[in-house]
């Protein structure tokens, strides 16, 4: 049986009906976003536990410039040889160390890359619909404000914790100098600015168990979103 996806635009987000022989049934579209170090994978990883559909937008871009691929040969053209391995892969961290620090060559890094992850995320959408019609699919993409992608979403949620914090984690985790890290941040756009796009926030400030108390209480609330939202009815034919 062959089943066909009806779209429509509603307040600049897409919003999807998968056609089946039960009517059409409506699949949650969920961008999550924040800066770096804010916590948003955690929040993703209980997402999924509660039985979302997620991905990581940031795996799609590392696909997306593997060797042979359009991206990659893209990136070598505009940024030389240096940047790659001994093998002939991208070396993430040498390309990062340039465009974090070049606000020209980060945004034509963008420009590379992301026409490719979006494709990606449209066929990850597909794949999901025809798997689940009613599931809740969340996107975390990091740059999805910044580039205007979040207008694709029906709900956004926004990940944010003390400016402090997020600064200490990330020289932690990655190992950076304060300098260092705090460029990688000010290359984003603040949390206080993402948060004005949010339809939920979840502080990740006060540890694990409350980012996932609250990250329950979103999940919940979307799915009550889904639940009061008539999905359309299957018309008659002649």
């Amino acid at each position: 049986m062959i089943w066909s996806m009806i779209w429509r635009q509603t307040d600049f987000r897409q919003t999807d009906y998968l056609f089946t022989p039960r009517g059409y049934l409506r699949m949650l579209k969920i961008g999550l976003t924040g800066g770096i170090a804010t916590g948003k994978s955690y929040v993703l990883s209980v997402l999924s536990e509660m039985g979302c559909e997620v991905v990581d937008a940031d795996s799609m871009a590392h696909r997306a410039i593997e060797p042979g691929r359009p991206a990659y040969f893209d990136i070598i053209d505009h940024f030389g040889r240096d940047i790659l391995n001994e093998d002939g892969s991208i070396n993430r961290a040498a390309l990062g160390a340039v465009v974090f620090t070049n606000k020209s060559a980060r945004e034509r890094l963008n420009e590379i890359v992301h026409p490719r992850v979006y494709e990606a995320q449209v066929e990850w959408f597909d794949q999901v619909a025809l798997r689940d019609p009613a599931a809740i699919a969340v996107v975390d993409a990091a740059l999805m404000i910044e580039t205007g992608s979040y207008r694709r979403f029906d709900k956004v949620i926004v990940v944010y914790c003390d400016p402090e914090l997020q600064l200490r984690r990330l020289t932690e985790r990655n190992g950076f100098t304060g300098e260092q890290a705090q460029a990688r941040i000010s290359a984003q756009m603040p949390s206080e600015e993402k948060l004005k796009y949010a339809d939920y926030s979840i502080d990740t400030s006060n540890g694990f168990e409350d980012a996932r108390r609250q990250a329950e209480k979103v999940y919940e609330e979307l799915r009550a979103l889904q639940a009061a939202t008539p999905s359309l009815p299957l018309e008659k034919t002649k």
